[in-house]
């Protein structure tokens, strides 16, 4: 494989991706972010908030990629499921019989449909493969792998910004750069959401921002009470 071909493979299976990508980065900036300001909000060692840190990337990236492994893998052997029971059943033949009918709901003309219906009857495996179309159960071109790859990736990046400015910076700063960065970083991912969704670009970035700021206050919250509460 050239590399010019090897590029086009990796950015035809990023443009697939770009859903579990974005929801992975969502996931492990804010899952991190909430974990890495309830430890500092506790402590003076950037050794402790570094630990907590990568340890909870690594856990979260690994979890979130055996997820999207498992949802991929099961999706599409739900679809191969339901095609071999759609090919093995009096359905089939309901379906076909009721395909010209199904054409011509759809605006199009007599002749339009009873060509179109003569195209696929008689052939078993066209008849299924419409029929999954049809009803949204089209065939599924997701690899289980590559989705769960991508997860990883983006899972621990995403996962890495909230955390870096403490291997630079002392605490107190670290805690400044720490929300500046990430909330830039959710302020993108909700651009992101909006143009893979078709949705208000401004209400999604909000939605996105907010559960981010959340998840911070809840990790601080925690981390406070647990060290009021346990520690002397």
């Amino acid at each position: 494989m050239t590399i010019v071909a090897a590029f086009r493979r990796l950015q035809s299976s990023l443009a697939n991706s770009a859903g579990t990508v974005v929801f992975g980065m969502e996931d492990g900036t804010v899952s991190i972010f909430g974990l890495i300001f309830g430890v500092a909000a506790t402590t003076t060692s950037s050794a402790t908030v570094l630990i907590a840190g990568a340890s909870g990337a690594v856990a979260a990236a690994v979890s979130m990629m055996a997820g999207a492994y498992l949802d991929v893998e099961t999706t599409r052997d739900a679809i191969n499921a339901r095609r071999s029971s759609v090919q093995s059943d009096r359905e089939l033949d309901a379906f076909s019989a009721s395909l010209p009918n199904r054409f011509k709901a759809a605006g199009l003309t007599r002749e339009q449909s009873t060509a179109l219906s003569g195209a696929v009857q008689g052939d078993r495996a066209a008849l299924g493969g419409l029929m999954l179309a049809l009803q949204s159960q089209a065939d599924e071109p997701l690899n289980p792998w590559e989705q769960a790859l991508w997860m990883l990736l983006a899972d621990f990046l995403a996962a890495a910004v909230p955390i870096l400015p403490f291997v630079f910076a002392p605490i107190p700063q670290a805690r400044v750069i720490s929300g500046v960065v990430t909330m830039a970083l959710l302020i993108g991912l909700g651009i992101g959401r909006a143009r893979i969704a078709e949705r208000d670009i401004l209400r999604t970035v909000l939605e996105t921002v907010c559960i981010g700021i959340a998840a911070a206050l809840a990790g601080v919250l925690i981390g406070v009470l647990i060290d009021r509460n346990f520690t002397g």
